[in-house]
């Protein structure tokens, strides 16, 4: 702790739940929870954020095998498949067309996957966002309540891309850096930009070089944002947070709560949240083009009662 940059105790942090909260903000039976700051209006202000119509993804190519278990099918000649007799006779008889196909199998939650996850991820006390409880998730069908599906016409906003490594003048912020609200107010300032209501604030440590450079996936010690930065986001009326980490700073600097940004944000917030950005091809785009926001697309897929989905978030400028 320092006189220039005080810190909440744990007791501030765990008080978060209460005061940062916003249970039936929206309605008893909301799901969306910040995703609500997405208005019609917003959505028509992050389209004029388009000015060069370049686009850039802000996600990582999931890796096989490390990543994703993958069963692939060919058949060069579809007439030759097993069952083919008993297809129509024009795919039966015609000798031309073949395929391939894959069985996927996918865990995406944790430090290496480009993933959205949706309130019903976390719990605290047994409960998820708007008081539901934990118990809505079903080990077969999944989650009732506040699951990715709560998001199924995509997120469509205006993006800020804060890149804190860049605004501290340095290559990457060390493991175990935190990200604080005043490093969050002087990138503002360097950029010229200003998080407003609707904002999808994307955080870049620098921790996607690291990846690129030196194959890095993560560990139990990462940079990412400080617990202080949960009332300044709530302040802003943000919609939705990413980084190119797994979000939280760990160790957390505090010994009661391991993930505070992920379990305020989640359980208490209702904020949703992209883990595990790739966010150095939009730097440098923004660099080039002297722009910091952008139109942010997330479009996830339907599963249907899941927690979340892997994602593949573009960003136009």
């Amino acid at each position: 702790m320092t006189a220039e940059r005080p810190m909440p105790s744990q007791d501030d942090v765990l008080a978060y739940f209460d005061t940062l909260s916003n249970w039936g903000r929206w309605g008893d039976d909301d799901e969306l929870g910040t995703l609500n700051h997405i208005t019609d209006d917003v959505r028509l202000a992050a389209a004029r954020a388009v000015r060069h119509g370049r686009s850039v993804s802000c996600g990582w190519e999931v890796a096989v095998p490390a990543e994703m278990e993958r069963s692939t099918t060919t058949c060069p000649c579809a007439a030759d498949m097993p069952g083919a007799e008993h297809m129509p006779a024009p795919f039966r008889n015609d000798r031309r067309w073949g395929y391939s196909n894959e069985r996927l199998g996918i865990m995406f939650h944790g430090n290496t996957i480009t993933h959205l996850d949706s309130p019903c991820h976390l719990f605290w006390d047994g409960r998820m966002y708007n008081g539901r409880s934990h118990a809505l998730v079903d080990t077969a069908t999944g989650s009732s309540w506040a699951a990715v599906t709560a998001a199924a016409n995509g997120i469509l906003t205006r993006g800020v891309l804060l890149d804190v490594a860049r605004v501290r003048d340095v290559p990457w912020l060390e493991p175990g850096q935190g990200v604080f609200p005043d490093d969050l107010e002087q990138a503002e300032r360097r950029q010229g930009v200003r998080v407003r209501p609707g904002d999808a604030v994307l955080l870049r440590t620098g921790y996607g070089r690291v990846r690129h450079d030196a194959g890095g996936t993560g560990g139990f010690t990462q940079a990412g944002w400080h617990a202080s930065c949960l009332p300044w986001l709530q302040e802003r009326g943000v919609a939705l947070i990413g980084a190119d980490t797994p979000q939280d700073v760990q160790p957390s600097g505090y010994d009661d709560v391991l993930m505070p940004v992920h379990a305020v944000s989640l359980v208490a917030m209702g904020l949703w949240m992209l883990d595990n950005c790739d966010l150095e091809a939009c730097a440098a785009t923004a660099v080039e083009l002297g722009q910091w926001d952008f139109q942010l697309a997330v479009a996830p897929v339907r599963f249907a009662g899941t927690s979340g989905s892997p994602v593949n978030p573009i960003a136009t400028f």
